[in-house]
C-alpha cells in the first residue's frame, strides 16, 4: 500500500508510548477504527500466496462504510 508507514516520531519528537511507541503502522487509506496502534511482529513475505487466501490480511467483509450525509 502507498500509504503505508511505520511512523517513529510526532511533532518532531520520538513517538510517546500512549501514541504506539516506539512504531506505530499508519496505514491511511483505511478506515481509522482498523488503525493498528501497536505492532507485535512484522512479517516480510515475497507472496501473498499462503495468507488469508491469496489476498493478504485484507478482508472486504468487515468493512462498514457509511453514508456521507447524516440525514439529519
Amino acid at each position: 500500500l502507498s500509504q503505508t508507514i511505520l511512523a517513529y516520531e510526532m511533532n518532531h519528537q520520538p513517538l510517546p508510548i500512549p501514541h504506539g511507541a516506539p512504531l506505530r503502522l499508519r496505514v491511511e487509506n483505511q478506515l481509522g477504527y482498523k488503525m493498528a496502534k501497536w505492532i507485535n511482529r512484522l512479517e516480510f513475505v515475497d507472496s501473498f500466496k499462503h495468507i488469508g487466501e491469496g489476498q493478504g490480511g485484507w478482508r472486504d467483509d468487515v468493512l462498514h462504510y457509511y453514508p456521507s450525509d447524516a440525514g439529519i
